[in-house]
């Protein structure tokens, strides 16, 4: 953060200009805008909110706001007022995208945010739910593995609880997020999202888009419908 200012300073200046910042993630001197229209961050209060903090940056991608979307649907049924939340510092990329789309509901449920290397530092600092950046490709890719395996079908974003001598939530929120988004969204960015993609999972899911759009979409569906049923076959 500039040492000029701090992020109450930015906050209420934002409130005077009226902008409803429980729709703008505020990481350093960087403003993301997650959603132009109820953030009501137009051009016009943009130039006046740079005259007064020229250092800051303003971000307001397409790429991020359909990501906030998505992340928000499940936010908004997972988390609660006042909720100490816990991101893991180990992963420098998945570090910053979740900060990035919690941020904001530190204002809009009041949470606390607190940083660790390990879910043991979870259960160590208090936390009452952990985010993990657990994406649709890579779940889609989880599933398709246990298939071509012959393996259980399950789903691993339905383990919404880890258990220690407290148990706290998992969250997701990138569930319904295709990795392409994030990968462009963070490139924009200048940031390089690593990930291993040499795996045959990953291959037949991009060859049966070529066919199927919505193919991640659709396995997630189809292991969670199984997971919900119970379906077993008799051999």
């Amino acid at each position: 953060m500039n040492s000029e200012h701090s992020n109450r300073d930015v906050i209420k200046f934002l409130h005077q200009i009226g902008v409803d910042t429980r729709f703008i993630s505020i990481i350093d001197n960087h403003l993301f805008i997650n959603n132009q229209r109820f953030s009501k961050f137009s051009n016009k209060r943009q130039e006046i909110f740079q005259r007064k903090f020229p250092s800051f940056t303003l971000s307001k991608s397409k790429i991020f706001q359909q990501i906030c979307t998505r992340a928000s649907r499940i936010l908004a049924n997972s988390l609660k007022p006042g909720e100490r939340i816990f991101i893991n510092e180990n992963d420098k990329c998945s570090n910053f995208i979740l900060n990035v789309i919690i941020e904001p509901y530190t204002r809009k449920y009041g949470i606390k945010i607190i940083y660790g290397d390990t879910l043991e530092d979870a259960s160590k600092f208090n936390a009452d739910a952990v985010v993990l950046p657990l994406n649709l490709d890579d779940e889609a890719e989880k599933i398709l593995g246990k298939i071509l395996n012959g393996e259980k079908i399950d789903v691993y974003s339905q383990k919404n609880i880890y258990s220690t001598e407290k148990n706290f939530k998992l969250i997701y929120p990138f569930i319904n997020v295709p990795r392409s988004w994030l990968i462009l969204w963070l490139e924009k960015l200048g940031f390089e999202y690593k990930y291993s993609n040499k795996n045959i999972e990953n291959d037949l899911i991009k060859f049966f888009e070529e066919f199927i759009p919505d193919v991640r979409e659709n396995i997630l569906k189809s292991a969670l419908y199984i997971e919900k049923e119970g379906i077993t076959r008799e051999i």
